[in-house]
């Protein structure tokens, strides 16, 4: 079994040669990425960081200003879209591949099935987006299969809830945003009546903060029933049927996990539902889902998710740790609160979501997120994220257009990431920050891909027994077999020395003998010999910003 490592990569940005970068730029004046980018080169460099999995972020088509009708493909109202680009959240084609990011437009489903296979020769297997809870405003399906009808094709917009209906309507009513709706166009954009927002607004007047750009899909909950929400789940609601047949669909090509985007704010009973039938034909496949309530981790579970987001846990702990707003020994009680659904948890420091770490609104310094890293990628068995710059320290902190500066890396704009740019394209302008970070980040990954302590073995928190060594200090144990390792991580921005206690508990729950063993620490290549003894320290020195990963053999 393999530690998973999932390497999330925004399709559009990543390989991007054009560097021009003009605020609010147009695909002519800042280029896109494509998925050729990924050729055998780019995915062998990608598996030898240490991943498992890749996160094709943005391969489905969305709303754009972009005009492809000379494809055959559907304009969309620029009021409607955010920035030039588009969400890739906002789908106008669950059946269809983003034009931007194709070579040759009129075959970029022949694209997407060469970068899975290209995918998968290099040893890494293929994750894509399912978003399941809305759509752009104009969602029209050009690509679906024969004898598939489209959502709300059937629709009956005299109804506000019909299980029948695929989006839910106002009657009477235009849609009336808290925006301009006529944008750059010569005409405003007019809907009527007009249909419920994605994130759950069910007027005809989002504000400018609500998705408007988006329409909510319909499950069988009604909402806005006079007796409150109600629940209409037999029979089986035309939507689930439709969605399911979408997932099946990509299946179909050869994708092997879905990250399911605000999995939360869609019923468990269409996932448990629609992951059955899936893993009836797919068994392997995997869904991730985007889960940020933990009340509701262990019923999307059993709903037949295998990985979800833990970011309101140890996503947001790990991140105050770092920046110094919190001790690092509030990290047990992190894990602790998710130990029975542990290898569900899917850890992360940085997303499409999330500010970077090296941006001015978290640490900014990607080498003060190491000890993190460390951390969340050692301490269990189950899956880490991470997103591609985050290992050359990319800040997130450029003004793109529709995303202003806000430490994240626009998603909405035509733009390119520079350190990604220097690190797989142009290696010789890397910077040495750039290089020296990324290394660290290949160490760590390829300790957790390669050591079965980390994949399969054994984990005891040292903390308890540790509270003498501050506040900025996270050490742990693992163990497989007769291979075992003493992780330390320091968090402090000085070097630090510190006495590791190994308890008498640890010895007898790891099953691990007393004695004087040969250590090499896996991060930095140094060796000393460990004294290991029930209730004795173990003193180290250990870098700033940095940690140990002690490799020993303790047989009996």
């Amino acid at each position: 079994m393999k530690k998973v490592i999932i390497y999330q990569v925004f399709t559009r940005l990543f390989g991007n040669r054009n560097q021009t970068r003009k605020e609010g730029g147009t695909i002519e004046e800042n280029g896109s990425g494509k998925m050729r980018d990924f050729d055998r080169e780019i995915l062998r460099r990608i598996k030898a960081l240490g991943v498992t999995h890749v996160w094709y972020t943005g391969i489905i088509r969305h709303a754009t200003t972009t005009d492809y009708s000379a494809f055959g493909i559907p304009c969309q109202h620029p009021a409607i879209v955010k920035g030039r680009a588009g969400s890739p959240y906002a789908i106008t084609d669950y059946y269809d591949i983003d034009p931007d990011i194709a070579d040759d437009v009129d075959n970029r489903m022949a694209e997407f099935e060469a970068l899975v296979e290209r995918t998968h020769k290099a040893g890494m297997q293929v994750v894509i987006d399912f978003v399941p809870n809305h759509v752009a405003r104009q969602y029209r399906s050009i690509a679906k299969p024969d004898g598939v009808k489209d959502l709300g094709e059937t629709d009956n917009d005299g109804m506000h809830f019909s299980t029948d209906n695929n989006f839910y309507y106002c009657w009477g009513m235009r849609f009336s945003p808290d925006i301009d709706l006529k944008g750059e166009a010569d005409e405003p954009y007019m809907e009527f009546p007009a249909k419920a927002t994605g994130n759950d607004h069910f007027g005809c007047s989002p504000g400018r903060n609500d998705w408007y750009e988006t329409v909510k899909l319909n499950y069988g909950i009604d909402y806005c029933d006079a007796g409150g929400r109600s629940e209409h789940f037999s029979p089986v609601p035309d939507t689930w049927n439709k969605m399911t047949d979408i997932l099946l669909f990509w299946a179909s090509k050869g994708v092997d996990a879905f990250r399911c985007d605000m999995a939360e704010m869609v019923p468990t009973a269409f996932w448990a539902w629609a992951t059955d039938k899936v893993k009836c034909r797919y068994p392997e496949i995997k869904f991730i889902g985007e889960v940020y309530d933990p009340a509701q981790y262990r019923n999307y579970i059993s709903a037949g998710f295998d990985y979800l987001y833990d970011k309101v846990g140890m996503y947001d702990c790990v991140r105050d740790v770092i920046c110094g707003h919190r001790q690092a020994s509030d990290i047990t009680w992190q894990w602790q609160v998710t130990d029975d659904i542990r290898s569900h948890m899917l850890y992360f420091l940085e997303n499409h979501d999330e500010q970077r770490i090296a941006s001015d609104f978290f640490a900014a310094s990607g080498a003060k997120g190491v000890p993190g890293l460390i951390v969340s990628v050692l301490m269990r068995q189950n899956p880490f994220m991470l997103y591609a710059g985050q290992e050359f320290g990319e800040s997130g902190m450029d003004k793109e257009g529709f995303s202003g500066v806000d430490g994240r890396t626009t998603i909405f704009d035509y733009w390119s990431v520079p350190s990604v740019f220097r690190g797989y394209y142009d290696r010789r302008k890397q910077t040495r920050e750039e290089r020296t970070l990324g290394a660290v980040y290949a160490k760590v990954l390829n300790v957790a891909t390669n050591e079965q302590a980390v994949a399969e073995g054994e984990f005891y928190d040292l903390m308890y027994a540790n509270s003498h060594i501050g506040s900025n200090f996270y050490a742990f144990l693992r163990k497989y077999g007769s291979e075992a390792l003493l992780v330390v991580a320091n968090f402090s921005s000085e070097r630090s020395e510190c006495d590791v206690k190994i308890p008498e508990h640890a010895f007898d729950f790891l099953d691990m003998p007393e004695g004087r063993y040969q250590a090499e620490d896996l991060l930095t290549d140094d060796k000393m010999v460990l004294s290991l003894s029930k209730g004795k320290s173990v003193r180290m020195s250990v870098g700033s910003c940095y940690g140990r990963v002690w490799k020993f053999c303790c047989k009996h």
